[in-house]
């Protein structure tokens, strides 16, 4: 019996609240995961986007530095009205 088998076998030994809590934890870790692939997409295409030279000194230039708030902010703002239409989907 292989380790996949073998953890099944385990869930399938738990109660009814605990498999909840198990399918809870796993839904919060699953959307953790989409988070961190949101920011990491974020930060690629923000970095493309507004840093156009090469930076020197270990400091973005002015426009690139509104550049990268600018991107970052609209993409918070976005990510704030996704989150509050699925909460309000949920509630109908």
């Amino acid at each position: 019996m292989d380790k996949l088998d073998s953890a099944s076998l385990d869930i399938e030994k738990l109660n009814e609240t605990d498999k909840a809590q198990l399918r809870q934890f796993l839904q919060n870790e699953n959307q953790k995961a989409r988070i961190y692939s949101s920011v990491h997409s974020l930060t690629d295409m923000c970095f493309r986007k507004c840093i156009t030279g090469t930076i020197k000194n270990d400091k973005l230039d002015k426009n690139e530095e509104g550049c990268l708030a600018n991107c970052a902010e609209r993409f918070f703002d976005l990510r704030a009205l996704t989150v509050k239409h699925l909460q309000d989907m949920r509630q109908d």
